[in-house]
């Protein structure tokens, strides 16, 4: 294979990948999210400096992993962010369904924790979810 010819593959698979997380994004309803943050809102706050049993959510979109100042990460999450993590919609669809497994992958580290236990198998919810989330986000 020559190098043009991996150049395309991977700016194709970028625009392929960019393109399925925007389709989900864009079949996400924020009003069903907000409903659908109750779920998450017994750990999670919305609020800057809220307390929580997780870190707050606040401008979580595009922030970079294991970053909010009041929250003692474990240090799993804060090599991910040290790593290049930042919580754009796409990797928080993802984390949302099993987020130990997405950390294993991400960190390439069978032994990788996560103090999140809930996972979120319904696709639908998890899109509606970061739809909200982003909705939020200061302009």
């Amino acid at each position: 294979m020559t190098r043009m010819t991996k150049t395309v593959l991977v700016a194709l698979t970028g625009f392929g990948m960019a393109f399925t997380a925007s389709a989900a994004l864009a079949a996400g309803d924020p009003a069903k999210g907000e409903k659908d943050f109750k779920r998450c809102a017994i750990c999670h706050k919305l609020e800057e400096g809220g307390k929580g049993i997780g870190p707050s959510l606040a401008g979580i979109v595009g922030r970079q992993a294991g970053t909010v100042s009041d929250y003692k990460y474990s240090p799993d999450y804060v090599e991910a962010g040290q790593k290049g993590l930042k919580w754009e919609p796409e990797q928080l669809i993802a984390y949302l369904e099993d987020p130990r497994e997405f950390l294993k992958s991400y960190l390439k580290k069978d032994s990788a924790k996560s103090k999140m236990l809930q996972k979120f198998k319904d696709m639908q919810f998890r899109e509606d979810v970061v739809v909200y989330l982003q909705s939020l986000q200061k302009k």
